[in-house]
């Protein structure tokens, strides 16, 4: 266990922008006890210690998590599904893109923008099945539910959407309108 100096302790309270009469309170001690821990006059009870360290670990911001804002189900299709299941999914849930999953894990993703890009090659043809697989992309990026919310703010400025996953498989799916309503 690590014991914290007197000046690892007022450098911890003052980033977290606490005045010693604060920590004091919250801790249930004098601030002129605190004070003299922090100048280092007086060597605390480890009890009176882990009160102020209790304190201070309690003032720190709560970090949110990948898991707090990720929602879920996972609107997805699979490599099998044929474009025009893929086509009533946008429609119906007035997206553009899906990731793709087989199994619970994801493989790909499939967006409007390739399909029409298909059309125009004239890659797509009536008489022929056409499956998600044969268009598919490279998928969204992942993030296990424990990551923070900067990184995944810092992945979601290069991507569409970023998928939460707990070993191989999807369990939530993050996208750039779930983070502005963070904000709003």
């Amino acid at each position: 266990m690590h014991i914290p100096s007197p000046e690892e302790l007022r450098s911890r309270r003052e980033s977290l922008g606490l005045r010693q009469t604060e920590v004091a309170r919250r801790a249930g001690i004098s601030q002129s006890m605190v004070a003299r821990i922090e100048a280092g006059s007086v060597d605390p009870r480890i009890s009176t210690l882990g009160k102020i360290i209790t304190v201070l670990n309690n003032a720190e911001p709560k970090k949110i998590t990948a898991g707090q804002i990720m929602h879920t189900p996972v609107l997805s299709v699979p490599p099998q599904a044929s474009i025009s299941q893929a086509l009533d999914i946008f429609e119906k849930n007035n997206v553009s893109q899906l990731p793709v999953i087989e199994r619970g894990a994801p493989v790909g993703c499939i967006s409007e923008a390739v399909i029409v890009k298909a059309i125009g090659q004239q890659r797509l043809h009536p008489s022929q099945p056409v499956l998600v697989r044969d268009f598919m992309e490279p998928g969204f990026p992942t993030v296990p539910p424990d990551m923070d919310v900067e990184t995944v703010i810092g992945i979601l400025q290069q991507n569409h959407a970023v998928l939460v996953t707990e070993g191989r498989l999807v369990k939530g799916v993050i996208t750039k309108h779930d983070l502005i309503t963070l904000i709003v």
